[in-house]
């Protein structure tokens, strides 16, 4: 039985020849990026703004957004933001951080019951105070700060100086577009949303790691071979092993999304573009920024090669 195959063994495609638009326009986004984030900020969620959290769902019939938002303003409580999610008409309410505490919590819950049992179930309620958002905002940060100081600390010690610079830049980059993706989407960003960066930071460490680690390897074997052919070397070697994972994971996530429910869709839809950032940045961001830095196979340029048999596809 033949094995299936999504990139061929023997490729020989120039990867390279794309460096001059693909990191100039990933340089370009990266910066529109933070000046988004500047701008906008993130669609913060109830575990680091605090408030309560409600998600309703239609007894019989269909939802009425709009009475909803009517009802629920008045109240009372500032200003309250109601969306409708999902095929079955369910509505989220999410009141604002009250005064009073506890008390202040339980009168939102109060007036909810009174103003919505007859024609809602009540699917979901969370209720987070001030005190205990503003520790999952400094747990969160000082989680995301430590996990990219120990994963950028690894990478220095992992590579050689060039190799060392070239992943962290394509990490870096990773991490700053998946935050774009919360930026434009204005996907929650709650716990949830840390898991989905801390597991990109580690899919992208990997992507990178193999294509580096067959950089590596060639340029012990062929120390007169052209940088730029080298590094096109590198990822058409790899090409088979970086296509079936993310191929392979890109369709778990796409189930995720189908059929995950709206608990994680935010998660999953996050992961998947991260999965398509991590192996476009492996092979065009990470690998070009090695020629801009002067990476070298052996001191020279020359076009001779060494007469060793070429390495065979990653598997």
């Amino acid at each position: 039985m033949r094995l299936l195959r999504l990139w061929p063994d023997q490729s020989h495609f120039d990867f390279m020849r794309f460096r001059r638009f693909s990191f100039p326009f990933s340089a370009l986004v990266s910066i529109a990026t933070v000046l988004l984030f500047l701008q906008m900020g993130l669609n913060y969620g109830i575990d680091f703004k605090g408030g309560t959290l409600i998600e309703l769902r239609p007894k019989a019939g269909q939802s009425d957004v709009a009475a909803v938002r009517h009802t629920a303003n008045g109240f009372g409580f500032g200003e309250t933001e109601v969306q409708e999610f999902g095929n079955q008409g369910s509505i989220s309410v999410r009141f604002p951080l009250q005064a009073g505490g506890e008390t202040g919590q339980t009168l939102v819950m109060q007036k909810a019951h009174e103003a919505f049992d007859k024609d809602y179930t009540f699917d979901r309620v969370e209720t987070v105070g001030p005190r205990v958002s503003g520790e999952l905002v400094q747990s969160g940060t000082i989680g995301i700060v430590l996990s990219v100081v120990a994963v950028l600390l690894y990478l220095w010690f992992r590579f050689e100086r060039e190799l060392a610079l070239g992943a962290i830049v394509g990490t870096l980059h990773d991490i700053v577009l998946t935050v774009g993706v919360f930026v434009i989407s204005r996907i929650e960003f709650n716990m949830t949303s840390i898991a989905a960066i801390l597991t990109i930071v580690g899919y992208s460490l990997n992507e990178t790691v193999v294509v580096f680690d067959r950089t590596r390897e060639l340029m012990r074997r062929y120390k007169t071979m052209p940088t730029e052919e080298l590094l096109n070397l590198s990822i058409n070697s790899t090409m088979s092993r970086t296509v079936m994972t993310a191929t392979s994971t890109a369709l778990s996530l796409v189930a995720l999304v189908l059929f995950g429910g709206e608990a994680i869709k935010g998660f999953s839809v996050v992961m998947l573009i991260g999965v398509l950032l991590c192996t476009y940045s492996a092979i065009f961001v990470s690998t070009p920024f090695l020629i801009y830095i002067g990476l070298q196979a052996g001191g020279t340029r020359s076009g001779q090669r060494e007469s060793s048999a070429l390495p065979q596809a990653a598997e």
